[in-house]
């Protein structure tokens, strides 16, 4: 995939995060959730699969985690000093996978200890917690990933079908500009053209998305 630059997100970012938080305490607001869960839920299972765990154990964690986001999602909107919402999806990731982990060794889960700060971690969770490296080190790649699919997913929707063929053919295929043109029978300034306001598009499209849960 050609190599796009992502803009920092704004100062402003939190008011944004704030408000498709607050949306998601509406365990009825279906669009919300759907949202939510086309962004992380690959995250989440795909640094549960790194940590070592089986499918079915990945599917635990996500419905864990899910779970977790649902009923405290509340408290984490109104509460600043829980620090960012990645951090604290990271944190609820991290203690139901090494749930999974005590639970192969007959341990109790970690899961009803109190939830701190993002920056905060209880002594005990760290020792007791072997996929806590791995799972730090992957979850950076696995984020900036699922927000990348996300954000071709918002795109696809917003534009013309052709355009979004031409997109996909020379920036995420890496075909030349005359062989796009050459399959779908348009000009080469029409596939700059088109890769010049949909890299722009796309780039928006990720850093909305990072405001949003970041």
């Amino acid at each position: 995939m050609t190599t796009l630059a992502m803009n920092p997100p704004s100062d402003d970012s939190q008011a944004t995060r704030g408000s498709l938080l607050a949306r998601l305490k509406n365990w009825d607001d279906a669009d919300s959730w759907q949202d939510f869960s086309r962004t992380y839920e690959r995250l989440i299972l795909g640094v549960a699969r790194k940590s070592g765990l089986t499918e079915a154990e990945c599917e635990d964690v996500l419905q864990e985690v899910l779970l977790s986001v649902a009923k405290k999602v509340g408290e984490f909107e109104s509460d600043p000093a829980r620090g960012s919402f990645k951090n604290w999806l990271l944190n609820l990731t991290r203690w139901r996978i090494t749930d999974q982990f005590r639970k192969r060794s007959g341990l109790p889960p970690m899961s009803a200890a109190p939830e701190r700060p993002a920056d905060q971690t209880a002594t005990v969770e760290r020792v007791a917690d072997p996929a806590g490296a791995l799972v730090e080190k992957v979850w950076e790649e696995e984020w900036q990933m699922s927000v990348m699919e996300a954000a071709l997913a918002r795109l696809r929707r917003q534009v013309k079908p052709k355009h979004f063929q031409i997109f996909e053919l020379y920036n995420l295929r890496q075909w030349s500009a005359p062989q796009v043109a050459r399959e779908l029978g348009i000009t080469r300034v029409q596939v700059y053209l088109v890769h010049h306001r949909l890299t722009k598009q796309l780039k928006e499209e990720v850093t909305r998305l990072e405001q949003q849960l970041r």
